[in-house]
């Protein structure tokens, strides 16, 4: 180690829930193409938006990443959609680059934020997230628990409703991956043209 990597301070990454870059810190997930690792971050709950995905039986290029939100976000806007577009006008504290969560990164949404006090939809691929650090595990019906950050807590100010929330990940051009926050439940089973709420992310490059 040189004397300048000695001297130079210790990056301290900010804790899961504390307000940070616009909105709180959701967790860390890494870019399985190249190893990179962001800090994911979550909008507060007045600015989460409603509208459908895209149109049913159009598969959308570049908006099959599990963990690159915003490159989905974009393809989607491309491809004419208009929640993929309102979501990438915002400005949240001094930030403009916020997206609709990629599949992993809004499965931390949950583990981390998750309202309700309702067991955990413990089937399938449910929680499995080999993208997020540290891995994630399939849930059990009590793992994970109600979040531990008041805020989002139900009735919270800041808490998921008890209710579906898009994702970008595409499946193909008929499902797109989404999840309810009420209990954990993943699926892609949704028309793209039904109306579901989402709540925006960004990211930042850690390493």
């Amino acid at each position: 180690m040189s004397a300048v990597e000695k001297s130079a301070p210790a990056v301290t990454t900010p804790a899961i829930g504390q307000a940070y870059g616009g909105g709180f810190v959701t967790g860390i997930t890494r870019d399985p193409a190249t190893g990179k690792r962001y800090l994911n971050i979550t909008a507060g709950a007045e600015h989460e938006l409603v509208g459908n995905w895209g149109e049913y039986g159009v598969k959308i290029e570049g908006a099959d990443s599990f963990t690159d939100s915003l490159a989905n976000t974009q393809a989607m806007a491309v491809a004419g959609s208009e929640l993929a577009a309102k979501v990438l006008a915002l400005s949240i504290g001094g930030h403009n680059d916020w997206a609709i969560p990629a599949r992993d990164v809004q499965e931390l949404q949950y583990r981390h934020f998750k309202p309700t006090t309702e067991e955990n939809w413990a089937s399938s691929r449910n929680g499995d997230n080999p993208n997020s650090e540290p891995v994630g595990l399939l849930y059990s019906e009590e793992d994970p628990v109600q979040t531990i950050h008041a805020a989002f807590q139900e009735g919270g100010t800041e808490a998921f409703r008890d209710t579906w929330y898009w994702s970008s990940s595409q499946r193909s051009a008929y499902d797109t991956f989404f999840m309810d926050f009420g209990d954990g439940y993943q699926s892609y089973g949704s028309d793209k043209g039904n109306e579901l709420r989402v709540r925006p992310v960004r990211s930042e490059l850690i390493d």
